[in-house]
């Protein structure tokens, strides 16, 4: 059963400069993880994923699906969604990019997109979501 006990996930899956930042990647509690935001920095080169924020969109989700698998969990157990944009203009263009790892209606999670003053390192979209542990959502 899922421990009440509050855990921090050690995961590679983050680009290196924000392992030594004053947060976790995902911690896990009461049988759900919880991701902090991702922004669309690739981890092999530490870089802002150049082209468009489709682009950075596709490494953050790619980011959230190996922070859940190394926090056992899974992309399909996501219960809630933030996105974070620079621009609402970008919605329709993320929502493209998004949308490619919900391609099934009855899947989608909850979320919540705002636009935001400004991000980390100057890029256009964060997102962050919350989602059951793997041994939770087979009950």
């Amino acid at each position: 059963m899922a421990s009440s006990k509050k855990e921090v996930v050690q995961t590679d899956a983050i680009p290196k400069p924000f392992s030594v930042m004053p947060f976790s990647a995902a911690v896990k509690y009461n049988g759900l993880v919880y991701l902090s935001g991702n922004i669309g920095m690739d981890p092999k080169t530490n870089k802002i994923v150049e082209g468009d924020i489709r682009d950075r969109t596709k490494m953050i989700m790619t980011i959230i699906t190996n922070v859940l698998k190394d926090s056992g969990s899974s992309f399909s157990n996501i219960i809630k969604v933030n996105v974070f944009l620079k621009d609402m203009k970008d919605f329709a263009a993320m929502n493209e990019a998004y949308l490619e790892f919900f391609p099934d209606p009855n899947e989608k999670p909850a979320r919540t997109c705002v636009q935001v003053a400004g991000l980390p390192l100057g890029t256009d979209v964060e997102i962050e979501c919350i989602a059951a542990l793997n041994e939770v959502a087979k009950l």
